[in-house]
C-alpha cells in the first residue's frame, strides 16, 4: 500500500486542515488550557458557548494525539488526491458538521458536567476510516510471530492508538466520526453528488491549489511526452506503443489502485492506455513520469 507522492502535492485541503490543527494545538498548550479544549454538557447547554466547538473540532489536546493524528490526516490526503480538492471540501465539512452533531447528542445523553469528550479532528479522521477500509485495496499480506497482518495494518493500529487516547472520552468522537462517515458512504441527503460552486471552488485554487494544479499538469504533460517519444535506457525502452490502434478503455478497477496510490485519475488512465491496461508498466510510466517532473 502506497500513498504516493510525498508532501502535499494535489492535496491542499490536507495541507490547510494540518496547519490548522498544528497552529491551534500548539496554541492551545502554550495558553496552558489544551485539556479544557473538548466539548462538555456544561459548556453546551448550560453555558450556551456553542463557539466552543470550532477549536475543539481541530485542536488535539496531548502530543500521543497530536502525533497520531497527525500522521493519519497526512496519510488520508490519498482520498483528496481521488475524489479531487472540491469533493474532499465537501466530504470534510460534512463529517465534521455531522461528527460534531453527535458528539454534542452524546454529551446531552450523558449528561457528564465534569467530563470533557476528547478535542482534535477526530470526526474527520475516523470518517476517513470507512473509504479506507472499502476502497483502499491490499497489496500485501505477512506473518509476524504467526499472527496475520496486511500493509494497510499499521493504519489501523494507529487509528487504534488514538481512539483509547482518552479512553471513552475520545471513544466517543472516534464513533461519532464513523457514523459521519458511514452516512456519506451511503449518499445520506445526496451528499455525494455535491461540490462547492465554481466561484468558490476558483477563489479557494487560487488560495491554496496553484502548486497542486501545476504539479498536476507537469505530471500529465510528462505523460503525454512520454507516449510520442520512447524512453531512453533498457528499463523502459520495451513499453508497448499505442500508436493508432484502437485500445479498450482502462478498467475502472486499475483506475482506482493508481489513484489510491496517489496519482491523479486522468493520468492514471492515460498510463494505463499506453501501457496497454498493464497495471505493473502503468505504474512505472507513472513514477517516471513523476521523477521527470521534480
Amino acid at each position: 500500500m502506497h500513498a504516493g507522492p510525498t508532501g502535499f502535492r494535489n492535496a491542499p485541503v490536507t495541507r490547510t486542515l494540518v496547519i490548522t490543527s498544528a497552529v491551534l494545538s500548539v496554541t492551545s498548550a502554550v495558553s496552558g488550557r489544551p485539556r479544557r479544549l473538548g466539548l462538555s454538557y456544561q459548556d453546551t447547554f448550560e453555558n450556551h458557548d456553542l463557539l466552543k466547538a470550532i477549536p475543539s473540532v481541530f485542536a488535539f489536546s496531548s502530543t500521543p494525539e497530536l502525533v497520531a493524528g497527525f500522521y493519519l490526516l497526512y496519510y488520508f490526503r490519498v482520498f483528496e488526491r481521488q475524489m479531487g480538492s472540491n469533493k474532499y471540501s465537501v466530504f470534510v465539512l460534512f463529517c465534521i458538521i455531522v461528527s460534531t452533531f453527535f458528539e454534542i447528542l452524546a454529551s446531552a445523553l450523558l449528561k457528564a458536567d465534569s467530563n470533557i469528550l476528547a478535542s482534535g479532528p477526530y470526526g474527520l479522521i475516523f470518517a476517513t476510516f470507512i473509504p479506507f477500509f472499502v476502497d483502499i485495496p491490499v497489496t500485501s499480506r505477512f506473518r509476524v510471530l504467526g499472527i496475520n497482518f496486511t500493509d494497510k495494518s499499521i493504519i489501523y493500529f494507529v487509528g487504534f492508538q488514538l481512539l483509547l487516547c482518552g479512553w471513552k472520552w475520545s471513544f466517543i468522537p472516534g464513533i461519532c466520526g464513523v457514523l459521519a462517515g458511514f452516512l456519506y458512504r451511503v449518499n445520506a441527503f445526496g451528499i455525494r453528488r455535491l461540490k462547492f460552486p465554481k466561484k468558490v471552488a476558483s477563489v479557494v485554487s487560487r488560495l491554496f491549489m496553484s502548486s497542486s494544479t501545476s504539479s498536476t499538469r507537469n505530471s500529465t504533460a510528462n505523460i503525454r511526452r512520454n507516449a510520442r517519444v520512447p524512453y531512453a535506457g533498457r528499463r523502459f525502452q520495451n513499453y508497448p506503443s499505442v500508436g493508432h490502434i484502437s485500445m479498450p478503455e482502462p478498467p475502472e478497477s486499475s483506475i482506482t489502485t493508481l489513484v489510491s496510490m496517489g496519482f491523479d485519475s486522468n493520468a492514471a488512465r492515460q498510463a494505463l492506455m499506453r501501457a496497454r491496461n498493464d497495471l505493473n508498466v502503468a505504474t512505472n510510466i507513472l513514477l517516471e513520469a513523476q521523477t521527470r517532473s521534480v
